[in-house]
């Protein structure tokens, strides 16, 4: 199941640390929309923790720095 371009928004402040009342604030969204889009990136990506989320991101070179090969 694919993000949409605010859920990738979304996630890319998550990742940087960014609190959901920040990220409100930046994006000018209240704090429980905010919310809302991370309980579906959560579902989506099958996983509740900034690890998942991080390791999401880095895979889909969401994050400056960082490149996935795939390889183990």
């Amino acid at each position: 199941m694919q993000l949409s371009e605010r859920e990738k928004e979304i996630l890319a402040l998550i990742v940087k640390e960014f609190s959901s009342q920040e990220i409100a604030e930046k994006l000018e969204i209240s704090i429980r929309t905010v919310d809302t889009h991370r309980k579906h990136i959560g579902k989506k990506l099958q996983t509740k923790s900034l690890i998942g989320l991080t390791k999401y991101a880095i895979q889909e070179g969401m994050i400056d720095g960082f490149r996935y090969s795939g390889e183990k």
